[in-house]
């Protein structure tokens, strides 16, 4: 048995005329078509309706078992009216006498209807879909629902359209500039902003940007010491390095000739190594206080800013020896060197110790 369906996705027979869905039947859907027609003329939900007497006509002349209904679904939503259509579709087959297979026609007046063929698809075999659509529409139609569809989209919208509106925005953005005698730049800088946005887009650094901003949102609301503590290590390291930059500086203006690059990391590391090392100091305290904090403190976290003042003992001496400054002789180099060693040994031996001996026994578990 074949059965002609008529799909009205967005339920204009229901919401312009009196009749109640599913309608089922060559008479009573030609009575549905014509009292749609007289409700609204312009509905192209009437071709789809008089389509489907016209197929029923067709195929009962070639002495074949047919029927024909039509199904609505909802004007709320894609979902809500798939899911209308998919119990009224059984609503349809459960109404038909017939020992025979039921085979479905779809007939439908656009793309956006023939989004709940898969629906229709799981509860009989579809043979074929019609659109029916005014001729000279059919192209306009199909090419307005692509471009609904693009820009209901907000992974491809914020593709397509955020690209488009910088370059747009460029032209009226030069007029006001010029207007302002504003430095040529400007124009600079907007190329700059897209093409970061397109670099972002391309290599998907967007998530790993979001994720940033999730973290540092959640550090701000959980009064986590990390984040000032973080902001006091980069202000340390702006120091540092123009610190590093100044004694560089003050050592090429003294040194008898222009230094070596050996010379020049030396003093640049001479230079900002104690600011260095009070970053590295201050984002290790911070760490300290929040795993505390949070319950996860382990006595080996304290290891880090011995570490660091270690390192920054062994670089300073390095650094100083390398430049043959007056005091670092090679003794001096000698001691940091040690003494930088056994700081380090003897932190983690202390923290290991204090680790083994302090810690936290396990709540026992019910048995």
């Amino acid at each position: 048995m074949l059965l002609v369906l008529c799909v009205d996705l967005d339920d204009d027979l229901g919401r312009k005329t009196d009749w109640e869905t599913p309608v089922i039947g060559r008479d009573a859907v030609e009575d549905a078509a014509v009292a749609l027609a007289t409700a609204d003329p312009e509905d192209s939900d009437v071709n789809v309706l008089f389509e489907g007497v016209h197929i029923h006509d067709g195929m009962r002349d070639e002495r074949e078992s047919v029927e024909v209904a039509v199904v609505t679904g909802e004007a709320a939503g894609d979902v809500a009216a798939n899911r209308a259509v998919g119990e009224e579709v059984d609503r349809v087959l459960a109404s038909l006498q017939t020992a025979e297979d039921v085979r479905a026609v779809v007939v439908t007046d656009g793309a956006q209807d023939e989004s709940v063929v898969p629906v229709i698809r799981s509860r009989v075999p579809v043979d074929s879909v019609r659109r029916v659509v005014v001729r000279q529409a059919q192209d306009l139609e199909s090419m307005y629902y692509t471009i609904k569809q693009v820009l209901d989209d907000p992974e491809t919208r914020g593709t397509l359209l955020v690209p488009l509106g910088i370059l747009l925005l460029i032209y009226p953005v030069a007029v006001v500039a010029e207007s302002l005698n504003l430095p040529g730049s400007t124009l600079g800088l907007i190329s700059a902003l897209l093409g970061l946005y397109v670099l972002f887009r391309g290599l998907g650094l967007e998530q790993s940007v979001d994720a940033a901003a999730d973290r540092l949102r959640t550090a701000f609301y959980t009064g986590r010491m990390t984040l000032v503590t973080s902001v006091v290590a980069l202000a340390l390291v702006a120091v540092g390095v123009v610190g590093g930059q100044a004694y560089l500086a003050e050592f090429s203006a003294t040194a008898p000739g222009a230094p070596t690059p050996l010379e020049t990391v030396a003093a640049l590391a001479y230079g900002a190594v104690e600011w260095l090392a009070a970053a590295g100091v201050v984002a290790s305290l911070g760490r300290v206080t929040d795993e505390y904090l949070a319950d996860g403190f382990e006595w080996r976290y304290l290891n880090a800013p011995f570490y660091v003042v270690a390192i920054a003992a062994v670089v300073h001496a390095l650094s100083a020896f390398l430049l043959q400054l007056p005091f670092a002789t090679l003794t001096y180099l000698a001691a940091a060197l040690t003494a930088g060693t056994l700081l380090g040994l003897a932190s983690t031996l202390a923290f290991a110790v204090a680790e083994s001996r302090f810690r936290r026994e396990e709540p026992p578990t019910a048995t």
